[in-house]
């Protein structure tokens, strides 16, 4: 795609007018292979990173077959319904997805309860979380953030994925080498089919080199399986406790930021309320958490799923259309994505993201006030420690604004974030 003539910035903040959308179209109307190929990338990258933490937490947990596949049915739907949903609804590429900070808390302490009192820690995880994000508590909390902060916080989360592309060189050079230079040359030649041009070409040096190990045995429905929750004092300080400060802080408040990094006015309670609600009602079936998802996201979200940003929703629905599908089969097809190279999937979550991680370089070093709070920000972020249980995205963030009162003396309210409506 022809680079833009004004400052990404600038564009960004241009792209989408303060109070939505001009005209409300119809899908049909909208519909892009690009924005379509988007929502797909965004489902492989979830499936082929993320899930895994989600089974380690399974075994951990001594679950069977059954209640593994449920586990993974409720997560794919509530994040399938929610994309959908939400993304129809507010026009905007809506990416929802499971708590990856959640999963590995529960690696370490889900075999300490019974299955039910686990269940019943999720139950009160989602309500609290629904009942934050409803009352607005959580939006008024990121509206005291500055949006060069913000930004860098987008560009720290997204820095490893950027450089993956070149550290799979080392392992595969001919996968990683294919999907970058592919990716350029679509650039050159098809800019709105850049990421299309560097899948097909990495999947076809996969299956040459005899990387490609995908497979579908068994296919067949999901079960649901559903635990009764259970509730004790022991797990709810345990696991709920944990599990929510986890998933607002280093996965709602990310995945708020991606959006209002990429010119969208997010409503912070339609979005953190009703993931909270769906992550309530399908916590019986096994989900620990859907929430808003921030590096799956920042691929639906830029200019690589569509030029025009009011049709870039359409990301958000067919990612969520993907998820119903493989949370219909359960670990059926999640094995289909575990047979792709990960040199394939972390090169191909690279180029897809580099516009989004661009943007955001630009948004952080915009204001020459702000340049330091955000260097801050986006070097606690890019380093990935991990305080407390909570990635660092949040600290990140805590530290960018720390910084940014410490050289300028104060916050400037709805900064970050516009309020709502």
């Amino acid at each position: 795609m022809p680079g833009p003539s004004i400052p990404a910035a600038e564009e960004r903040a241009a792209e989408v007018p303060p109070d939505g959308p001009v005209q409300r179209s119809g899908l049909v109307r909208d519909l892009s292979l690009s924005a379509i190929l988007a929502g797909v990338v965004a489902v492989v990258v979830s499936y082929s990173g993320p899930l895994v933490i989600v089974l380690a937490a399974a075994r951990a947990g001594h679950l069977d077959a059954a209640r593994t596949d449920s586990w993974i049915w409720a997560i794919s739907i509530g994040s399938g319904l929610t994309c959908v949903a939400l993304s129809l609804r507010t026009r905007m590429p809506v990416v929802t997805a499971w708590s990856t900070p959640g999963a590995a808390l529960l690696v370490t302490s889900i075999g300490s309860y019974a299955y039910g009192e686990v269940i019943g820690a999720f139950v009160v995880s989602g309500a609290v979380i629904a009942l934050i994000g409803l009352t607005g508590i959580f939006g008024r909390l990121m509206r005291l953030v500055p949006a060069a902060v913000v930004s860098a916080m987008l560009a720290g989360i997204l820095f490893s994925f950027g450089t993956g592309v070149f550290t799979s060189l080392e392992g595969t050079p001919v996968i990683a080498g294919s999907v970058l230079l592919a990716y350029l040359l679509g650039r050159r030649w098809l800019p709105r089919y850049a990421v299309l041009v560097a899948l097909v070409v990495g999947v076809g040096c996969s299956a040459a080199t005899s990387r490609l190990h995908v497979r579908l045995d068994h296919v067949g429905l999901v079960q649901p399986v559903f635990t009764t929750p259970a509730f004790s004092v022991a797990a709810l300080i345990g696991i709920a406790v944990p599990l929510t400060l986890a998933t607002l802080a280093s996965q709602n408040a990310p995945g708020v930021a991606v959006l209002s990094a990429s010119g969208y006015r997010p409503d912070d309670r339609l979005l953190v309320g009703s993931t909270g609600l769906v992550s309530a009602a399908l916590a019986p079936f096994g989900s620990h958490a859907v929430n808003l998802a921030a590096i799956t996201a920042a691929i639906c979200t830029g200019p690589e799923a569509h030029r025009d940003p009011r049709r870039r929703y359409v990301a958000g629905v067919a990612c969520g259309a993907v998820y119903l599908v493989v949370g219909a089969f359960g670990s059926t097809l999640v094995a289909f994505f575990a047979g792709l190279p990960k040199e394939l999937v972390a090169a191909l979550a690279g180029v897809a993201l580099f516009g989004a991680l661009a943007g955001g370089l630009t948004g952080a070093v915009k204001e020459e006030k702000d340049r330091e709070a955000a260097l801050i920000t986006f070097l606690a972020t890019a380093s990935g420690v991990t305080l407390f249980g909570i990635g660092s995205a949040f600290w990140g963030l805590v530290l960018g604004v720390a910084a940014h009162v410490a050289l300028n003396g104060r916050l400037r309210r709805g900064a970050a974030v516009p309020p709502a409506g």
